[in-house]
């Protein structure tokens, strides 16, 4: 097997890193880099002269993953950093979100796709508000596995005692969340200690270190195994002398299994019909499986467009104008009941409005503040919408693509929220 036939082969996870202010996140990033061998060497020399600049002894690490200017004069993380690299057992693509109460809406953004979420902690200071706050929003976002980090074990003598209080108090936290999937690990990222390779210092620890977590854990479910759902994209008519009857419907299917034969049913219209054929990258195939893009011949002429959603003819769901969601509001400008926004639902855009604002949600606690009067930047609540038209949407529960949304300004199509359906 070549070299590119292997990394295809190998499983990828999307993980988050996320804590508070000078917890070490950037520095535990640019070491997992760094001594898994997937840093080139002129973005070495790069941070090399970069730490020289700031008047650093040493090499810092950090500048591998803050990569705006206004973050390395400030020592800050402000905008989420994606970096993918590979080991030979699995490839990665990391968000690296900021620990900033502010930034709050970035690690939305960087753990809204995550299988693994890791949550730092500076062994000195122990869980702080922003820890909270990152774990409830990776337990909203329902992020299948957690990884608290206790960074910094150097600067409390490697204590074992230090890290057991820590993990004891994260845990009964996280298990409060329903968040239940969670492995402590003792590190220190300036040292390298736990983060690539077992540390010398903590002969007490049995535990993976974080790489070797990160290769070893299950990824999140295969979505093959899920209802099918195909968000048409793009209908193919190619009108040329040899392909008159040709009409094909394109997109990614993002959940479960479609084969030719199957009955299927084209939301919100209702219309059924049969796969008559399933072109992948132009070749006939006898079936499709999430994620794959495909092609969509139905036997049938039906009215589709993008936006519409093809499903089993026996699936459950049905189109919906009143939609119920949680949403993380985004933009400086409030959200307020009454306001006229366009809904974005997979490939299909669509006008609604907010008929109510049910609650505010506290992060640290996920207690609520009912009926509050707006949703501010970073502002955690439940909305009431209703659609123009009906939509096809699963509860982000059962499905984190179908079940997901956006508000969009119309005035400007600047985005307001991102959202998660509910039943």
């Amino acid at each position: 097997m070549g070299v590119t036939e292997q990394t295809r082969a190998m499983s990828l996870l999307r993980f988050a890193t996320a804590g508070s202010v000078d917890d070490g996140k950037s520095t535990l990033v640019g070491r997992l880099l760094h001594d898994s061998k997937s840093v080139l060497s002129d973005q070495l020399e790069s941070i090399t002269r970069g730490s020289r600049h700031l008047g650093e002894t040493a090499v810092d690490l950090a500048l591998l993953t803050d990569g705006l200017r206004a973050e390395r004069e400030q020592g800050i993380t402000i905008d989420v950093a994606y970096r993918y690299f590979a080991t030979p057992r699995r490839r990665f693509i990391l968000a690296d979100t900021p620990g900033h109460v502010q930034y709050t809406r970035n690690m939305v953004t960087g753990a809204s796709t995550a299988d693994l979420a890791v949550v730092l902690v500076d062994a000195r200071h122990g869980l702080v508000e922003q820890t909270r706050r990152h774990a409830a929003v990776a337990a909203l976002l329902r992020v299948p596995h957690l990884v608290l980090v206790v960074n910094k074990m150097d600067l409390v003598g490697w204590s074992e005692q230090r890290f057991t209080e820590i993990v004891d108090e994260f845990v009964a936290y996280a298990a409060s969340l329903g968040a239940d999937d969670v492995l402590a690990i003792p590190i220190s990222a300036l040292e390298g200690d736990n983060v690539v390779l077992p540390s010398r210092h903590m002969d007490w620890y049995g535990g993976p270190t974080v790489l070797e977590h990160l290769e070893a854990v299950p990824a999140d479910r295969d979505p093959a195994a899920d209802p099918a759902r195909f968000p048409v994209q793009h209908v193919i008519r190619p009108q040329t002398a040899a392909h008159l009857d040709y009409r094909g419907y394109a997109g990614r299917l993002s959940s479960g299994t479609l084969r030719v034969g199957q009955r299927v049913t084209v939301l919100p219209s209702g219309l059924t019909s049969t796969i008559a054929a399933i072109d992948v990258l132009g070749v006939p195939a006898a079936d499709a499986r999430a994620p794959q893009s495909v092609t969509v011949r139905l036997a049938d002429d039906l009215d589709v467009s993008r936006g519409d959603l093809i499903v089993p003819a026996e699936s459950p769901l049905r189109p919906r104008r009143d939609v119920s969601a949680t949403v993380c509001h985004l933009h400086d400008r409030p959200l307020v009941p009454g306001r006229r926004v366009l809904l974005k639902h997979t490939t299909r855009t669509v006008q609604a409005i907010v008929r109510d604002i049910e609650y505010r949600l506290t992060p640290e606690t996920l207690g609520r503040t009912p009926a509050p009067e707006r949703l501010e930047v970073n502002d955690i609540g439940g909305i009431a919408l209703r659609t123009a038209e009906p939509l096809p949407v699963d509860s982000y529960a059962a499905s984190r693509t179908t079940g997901s949304l956006l508000l969009i300004d119309p005035s400007d199509g600047a985005t307001l929220a991102a959202g998660m359906a509910s039943e």
